[in-house]
């Protein structure tokens, strides 16, 4: 995967910032240290950061309260300042790649091209046709510079920044591969939007951001029950409110979350139509789910129901050791579903080549 030693990664996420640092062995990747902070509501929206002090000081003090002495990290970005585009040019050498890869984003993204950072993967090159095809991603850089400022503010060294997505595909082909013959989607359900990878034959063949996520089910519990959001909150993940009898959550929740999971999963799907009408790709064999708004049943549930492909929850940790003594065992288990990224920011490395 590269040289030296594993960056640091760290999401910075909507509703929480994870921290996770991994090292490499023979055995495979194990996990030294972890960190989490949750962040007030309207720090982060739309992926626009809202209150940095507060979200500097909450990456200072997981970094001392974990006891992470290293000051590499990886950093990702998402939402609608993110475009990623699977084309098609004619064949070339590297050095003439470098050299077009500007003109042909031109032709693909929707932003002046002063305004985002531009990178690529060969995907396959086709000599027969005279064409390759490219995954090509652009981000803008303001957003970019302004998650690396937050890292540099809280003294903290930012080397490689990734999109949501492809992290999630990482930590997928480390712990499960991907399968060479099959077309599998990868859906990480966060707190303000749901990312959809749709991998085929091995490599991703469609991408798409879905604007809603966990939130949106709290919100709902909030504005029908007439609760706090931190006591809808509670609800939807199962327990009571704070000073609330223990176990008890009010009978409409289940209805609610059922509502709004069906909701959810219709937006996947229409995705998911969309991919399969426009791609001439074969059919999905297999969907895999995370994040913290897989813990719910009734979203796996209503996914496999619209688009009659079976639905696996998959645990970013499965393939984990914990080795670092100072992991907190109980807050691995809470969070386990929603470190999907962060994971896969950590098994970046400090020298990587591009392929």
């Amino acid at each position: 995967m590269g040289d030296g030693k594993n960056l640091v990664g760290i999401d910075i996420g909507t509703s929480s910032i994870k921290v996770c640092q991994l090292k490499e062995s023979k055995k495979g990747f194990a996990l030294m240290r972890l960190g989490y902070a949750a962040l007030p509501p309207q720090t982060i929206v739309d992926g626009q950061v809202m209150d940095a002090s507060g979200v500097i000081e909450s990456l200072q003090r997981i970094f001392h309260d974990s006891k992470i002495g290293q000051r590499e990290v990886a950093l990702s970005v998402s939402g609608q300042s993110v475009i990623i585009r699977k084309i098609t040019v004619p064949m070339m050498t590297p050095a003439e790649l470098e050299e077009q890869i500007h003109w042909e984003a031109e032709q693909h993204i929707p932003f002046d091209i002063k305004d985002v950072q531009v990178d690529y993967q060969v995907l396959r090159r086709r000599p027969e046709a005279n064409q390759m095809d490219l995954l090509l991603v652009a981000a803008k850089r303001d957003q970019i510079n302004d998650f690396a400022q937050l890292a540099r503010d809280a003294k903290l060294k930012p080397v490689v920044c990734d999109i949501d997505a492809f992290t999630v595909q990482n930590l997928f082909e480390m712990s499960r591969g991907l399968p060479p013959d099959q077309t599998v989607a990868l859906i990480n359900v966060g707190a303000s939007m749901a990312s959809l990878n749709i991998i085929s034959n091995g490599v991703s063949a469609f991408t798409r951001e879905i604007a809603n996520g966990g939130n949106i089910i709290t919100e709902e519990i909030q504005k029908q029950l007439g609760v706090p959001f931190d006591q809808a909150e509670a609800y939807k993940c199962g327990g009571p409110a704070e000073g609330g009898a223990p176990g008890i959550v009010p009978e409409p929740v289940a209805r609610v979350i059922e509502s709004v999971t069906d909701s959810i999963a219709g937006e996947i799907q229409r995705s998911l139509d969309f991919f399969l009408a426009t791609t001439g790709e074969g059919e999905i064999s297999r969907i895999y789910l995370t994040g913290g708004s897989a813990n719910l049943p009734s979203l796996g549930q209503a996914i496999e129901r619209r688009s009659r492909v079976s639905v696996d929850t998959w645990a970013p940790t499965e393939r984990l050791v914990v080795e670092g003594k100072e992991v907190d065992r109980a807050l691995l288990q809470a969070r386990a579903a929603q470190l999907s990224v962060a994971l896969g920011l950590g098994l970046r490395k400090q020298k990587e080549a591009r392929s």
